[in-house]
């Protein structure tokens, strides 16, 4: 663990004097989006059992779990605002960190604010995930938006919590690099950046370590969230993900997934979040 919180200081002390200027738009950041009212868009009501047992909890109010996601909602919302930015992702050096968990949570969390709306969209096509977070079986999602042009009106889901929709990977994608920097998905994320003025888009991203995923795709990022786990990622792997991910797309910061795990038995924390990039 020390070594690993060694490694996340000394990313912090090198990207301390990143500068920070304001984007277009950030000027519209307060403005209140009108009521949505899903029509073509799938809701799927999930029950606060199952969420909670899913460990979504971000939706929810009270306990230390909760206010972690909203300190991490804080400080990136505040990072991504003052650049003019809505597109983030968030991934992690291997698998089984926690990303896909704490990119669910971060996003309902922003998307319980009433100044924007929030698209999780399931980007790691070789190993979707995020829709059995939700409970949900298997459903038509970004991969076949790409191969088979379904409509994406009817690949999204609401699963009634707040302003929030998720976009599922949809069936698993062998050679998933290619597909993510295809010119469709160049159209397709352009189309979702702009489409709505208050919507931010947060990527579940491939781990950065197992494939070249993450740095393809990195042109279509603002930003990036790597996610790390106490008692489990290595204080090289750390250092290997951000050596790799340098220069290809602004890194926010860490997040230390479990951190106090290994003082509590099997039970664990909330994230931390050390800024910054």
């Amino acid at each position: 663990m020390e070594q690993l919180q060694q490694a996340l200081e000394r990313f912090k002390q090198q990207a301390g004097g990143a500068s920070t200027t304001k984007g277009p738009g950030s000027a519209n950041v307060n403005r209140v989006p009108p009521p949505i009212v899903y029509s073509r868009t799938r809701v799927v009501e999930c029950s606060e059992e199952l969420l909670r047992r899913r460990r979504i909890v971000a939706g929810f109010e009270g306990g230390p779990f909760v206010e972690g996601y909203k300190l991490l909602r804080t400080q990136v919302l505040h990072r991504l605002r003052e650049n003019g930015w809505n597109v983030l992702g968030v991934t992690s050096p291997n698998e089984r960190e926690g990303k896909t968990l704490t990119a669910v949570n971060l996003a309902v969390s922003m998307a319980m604010e009433t100044t924007q709306t929030v698209l999780l969209i399931d980007a790691d096509l070789r190993r979707p995930s995020v829709h059995r977070m939700f409970g949900l079986d298997q459903a038509k999602g970004l991969a076949d938006v790409l191969l088979d042009e379904e409509p994406l009106e009817e690949t999204l889901i609401h699963p009634g919590i707040g302003r929030f929709v998720l976009l599922p990977g949809g069936r698993a994608v062998p050679r998933s690099g290619e597909l993510l920097t295809s010119a469709r998905m160049t159209g397709l994320v352009d189309d979702l950046k702009h489409r709505y003025e208050s919507r931010i888009l947060v990527f579940d991203l491939p781990p950065v370590l197992t494939s070249a995923d993450v740095l393809a795709f990195g042109p279509f990022l603002d930003a990036l969230l790597l996610v790390t786990s106490e008692g489990m990622t290595r204080r090289h792997d750390v250092e290997e993900s951000i050596h790799r991910l340098k220069g290809a797309v602004p890194i926010l910061g860490t997040v230390l997934n479990q951190a106090g795990r290994m003082n509590q038995g099997h039970h664990s924390s909330g994230p931390r979040h050390d800024e910054e990039a």
